[in-house]
């Protein structure tokens, strides 16, 4: 007898009577006891119709596959790949944060899919079932801590049926990557060490940022912090050269060759709002970085300079010593060349726009609407007002165009054939 054959006899000794006929994907939930940590839900539907609702850790996930591998050699294909019908589940990040959480629900929901629809022996064996039956921490989860609930996020039907995933609940808070160690300066920042992951809680604009690592939460310099998906990711908006007006709330002197120095009561342009917190000034022809906390928006009254009593800006990212990014290239930052040369430009532009409509207005140039309700060319009397002849209740019908008004203004293909029309018309 081959070994195929007694492999099959022994697994279909250890199939259960009852057996999973369907799992579906609900969504997946935050937890913090005994660390903060998320598994996901998943609706179980067995063979004597009913259903249980269960939850389960990624890891777990993975360790169980890993298990169903080395129970059927032949149908993972490790002895040869052809033969493969269990399907891949790929192994866990090196650390479990709510994006990666997110982002598994379609590659956990397939992979639930085609495990139960694998034939009986594989689908209908103890491991299988035992790995999805209820387990009392299903029914009771543990939660010692009341102080902090745990978040839940559902996933839509659409989702399990193969559809896009929709996902209501509480807002999906961003993760970020710690680039160097910091440590707190006050009792209200956070101190962190390289690599750790932290998720935003509020990104202000003075580049300052609310943030929770597990069950610590404080402030910290953005410029501290790096996205994990790469720096492609373009967070900061586009500059705006139109520039709008600030006043400085406080004085700074320039300490990095980008950086501006300005006084206490300065009106300056903004162009470029960053969110580290060092927004690009215009003062004349100048441009440079300067604090954002410093600064409050032209008009809004008196200069508001109790507010920044004691508070500091936050560190450049080129004055931390040590900073180690994991990707390989930094995202890219426009020089105070570019600004100014683009800048410079843009106002030249706006110059000369500005030149032509008043050279227009001094000439007494006709709008487009105004030259079409006098298209015969007729002068108009002084004193007179073609519009104030106008019936307001009688529809007004346009005068027919004058042939040169017509060459002037229509195709190529249009003037080649009337080209021709009147040359024959001229030798007949």
């Amino acid at each position: 007898m081959s070994l195929c054959t007694h492999q099959r006899r022994f697994h279909q000794l250890n199939m259960e009577e009852k057996y999973v006929r369907h799992v579906e994907l609900l969504g997946f939930e935050k937890r913090f006891y005994p660390s903060q940590h998320y598994v996901y839900m998943m609706m179980v539907k067995w063979s004597d119709l009913t259903e249980k609702l269960i939850y389960r850790k990624y890891p777990e996930m993975h360790t169980f596959h890993k298990s169903l591998k080395e129970m059927f050699p032949i149908e993972s294909g490790k002895i040869e790949k052809k033969d493969r019908i269990i399907p891949s589940l790929p192994a866990p990040r090196w650390v479990n944060t709510q994006k990666s959480t997110e982002k598994g629900q379609t590659t956990l929901a397939g992979y639930c899919h085609s495990l139960i629809n694998l034939p009986p022996h594989i689908s209908r064996c103890k491991l299988l079932t035992s790995f999805f039956k209820v387990r009392p921490e299903d029914e009771n989860p543990p939660a010692p801590n009341t102080l902090k609930r745990e978040e839940t996020f559902v996933e839509s039907r659409e989702l399990a049926r193969g559809n896009t995933s929709v996902i209501s609940g509480p807002i999906i808070l961003d993760t970020y990557r710690v680039v160097a160690d910091y440590t707190k300066t006050t009792k209200h920042e956070i101190t962190l060490h390289t690599d750790d992951l932290v998720e935003i809680v509020e990104k202000n604009q003075n580049g300052w940022w609310f943030c929770q690592c597990d069950s610590k939460r404080g402030w910290i310099p953005s410029t501290y912090l790096e996205p994990l998906d790469g720096p492609e990711e373009a967070e900061d908006a586009d500059p705006n050269y139109e520039g709008e007006l600030y006043v400085t709330i406080k004085a700074y002197k320039a300490e990095q060759e980008d950086e501006v120095s300005l006084d206490l009561g300065e009106t300056i342009e903004v162009i470029h709002k960053l969110l580290d917190g060092w927004w690009v000034v215009r003062k004349g022809d100048e441009t440079g970085h300067f604090p954002s906390m410093f600064l409050q928006k032209s008009g809004k009254g008196e200069v508001a300079r109790m507010n920044v009593q004691g508070q500091k800006p936050p560190p450049r990212r080129s004055t931390i010593r040590n900073a180690k990014s994991i990707h390989n290239r930094a995202p890219r930052r426009l020089s105070q060349d570019s600004y100014r040369r683009n800048s410079r430009r843009y106002l030249q532009q706006r110059s000369s726009r500005s030149s032509m409509l008043q050279k227009d207005s001094n000439n007494g140039a006709k709008s487009p609407l105004r030259e079409r309700k006098n298209q015969d060319n007729i002068p108009e009397q002084p004193g007179s007002s073609s519009e104030g002849e106008l019936k307001k209740d009688t529809p007004v019908i346009p005068p027919r165009p004058s042939p040169e008004l017509i060459l002037e203004r229509c195709t190529d293909n249009t003037c080649k054939r009337i080209s021709i029309k009147s040359q024959s018309g001229s030798t007949g």
